[in-house]
Parts: C-alpha cells; sequence; structure tokens
C-alpha cells in the first residue's frame, strides 16, 4: 500500500485533492459558523468543533463504501415526463442532494429573515442545552449532504482510497485550525454575514440544479462569491475612513 508514497504524481494528487477539500469545505465552515453564532461564545468553539469531526467521520466512512456510494449514481426508479420529454431517472444521490439544497435554502432564508426582523436568541440555561443539540443536529444533516457531493467529487481525481483519506484527514486539520478565525471574521460583521447567508442560498440552489441532473460548474459560484466578497471589504473599508470625516463635521456644526 505504502508503495504508492514512492511515485511523484501521489504527492501531486494528494495536494490536489487536499485543496480541492478545503475549497470544497468553505460552505460547510460558512454553515457551521453561522449556526454555531446562535449559541454563547463559550457554547461555540465546541459545536464547531464537534461540526468538524463529525464531518470528518462521515467522509472517512463514505470512503470506506466508496463502491456503494459511486452505485448510488444509478436510477433507483423513473419518472415518466409528459409532452415527449425524455424519461427522469432518480438515484439516491439526487435526493440526497436535493433534500440537502432545500434544506440549506429554507434554513439560511430563516436566518436571513431573523436578521431583518431583529430577533435575538434567548441565550437561557435551558434554551442554551437546548439550541446547543439542535445546532449540532443541524450541523450532522449538512455534514452529511456536503460529504456526499465531496467524495463523489473526489472519486474522479484519484484512484487510491488512503490518498482521499489523508486528504479529508489534512483538510480537516487546516479548517479546524481557521475555524474560528472565520467564524468571528464571518459572525463580527453583519453584511459578510448576510452575504455568508446569500453564498448558502445560492451553494443550496446549486444542489438542487445537480439532483435534477443540471451540472453548474462550482467555479462560477466560488468565483462569484470572492467577488462578492472583496467588493464588500472595499465598501467597508470606504466606511471606515468616512466616518471620521462625518463625526468632524457634525462636531463642526455643533
Amino acid at each position: 500500500m505504502f508503495e504508492i508514497f514512492a511515485e511523484p504524481g501521489t504527492w501531486i494528487s494528494l495536494f490536489t485533492l487536499t485543496l480541492m477539500e478545503i475549497v470544497l469545505g468553505i460552505d460547510n465552515i460558512i454553515f457551521i459558523s453561522i449556526v454555531a453564532g446562535k449559541l454563547p461564545p463559550e457554547q461555540q468553539g465546541k459545536a464547531r468543533t464537534i461540526g468538524l469531526m463529525c464531518a470528518l467521520v462521515f467522509r472517512v466512512i463514505l470512503l470506506l463504501f466508496i463502491s456503494h456510494i459511486v452505485a448510488m449514481k444509478d436510477p433507483l426508479f423513473t419518472l415518466d415526463l409528459p409532452f415527449g420529454i425524455e424519461d427522469f431517472g432518480v438515484t439516491g444521490r439526487d435526493l440526497i442532494l436535493f433534500a440537502g439544497g432545500l434544506f440549506l435554502i429554507a434554513k439560511s432564508t430563516t436566518e436571513i429573515h431573523g436578521k431583518l426582523e431583529g430577533v435575538e436568541d434567548d441565550h437561557t440555561i435551558k434554551k442554551v442545552a437546548h439550541s446547543l443539540s439542535k445546532v449540532i443536529f443541524q450541523i450532522i444533516l449538512i455534514d452529511i449532504v456536503f460529504s456526499f457531493d465531496s467524495i463523489l467529487t473526489a472519486v474522479g481525481l484519484v484512484e487510491h482510497v488512503t490518498i482521499m483519506i489523508i486528504a479529508v484527514v489534512l483538510s480537516m486539520g487546516v479548517m479546524l485550525a481557521f475555524s474560528k478565525a472565520i467564524s468571528d471574521f464571518v459572525n463580527n460583521r453583519p453584511t459578510i454575514k448576510i452575504l455568508a447567508l446569500a453564498f448558502l442560498i445560492m451553494i443550496g440552489f446549486m444542489l438542487v440544479l445537480e439532483a435534477l441532473h443540471q451540472h453548474v460548474p462550482k467555479g462560477y459560484i466560488y468565483f462569484a462569491m470572492a467577488f462578492s466578497l472583496a467588493v464588500e471589504l472595499l465598501n467597508q473599508r470606504i466606511r471606515k475612513k468616512a466616518e471620521p470625516v462625518q463625526l468632524r463635521d457634525s462636531i463642526d456644526l455643533d
């Protein structure tokens, strides 16, 4: 098994797959950061760690049963469509991605609505215990969807399961190291948080399209998100520079 590491191509594949897992894990860690941000500060780190460790466990388990996962691309049943449209074969993959996409859209939309209405969580002791279990449950649900999508993508890049497992462990280590910084960055900036929620809606919509056999290159979505983030950071910098000027003008008027 270890002789594959003597080949230079193995290390290139490992680096490429690890980088891809980190990129694909961005939406997962954003979701974890947002739902964990509803908890008190002392509970947020625990929720993030549990969420990412669950993602690691799910992905390793899926890799160990990769032959069954690939088989889930085979149709479970076929829908007869009218008007001469080609029949639609529904696979296990389609059902998981469709349900996960709807969940992401519904959850993100609810979070945005809550922000617009100014709804704040009541962090009583009873509420905290209930919220932590609820947050972890939501994280586990979305971990399953993201892990499933990530593994299917990895299958096309690397042949050896060992390389896939190592790449998953390395990528999760990187995300664990930066999870707090990303969470603080998102949750401490309301406009960035809304942007992140909008990004999750896009990801949910993309999963629904994938379930309907409409492939959408993920690069387009990640580029759109990076571009929007860059514009928002520029806006924040401009607003920060404008604040002293506005304050000075207000003092002069007084």
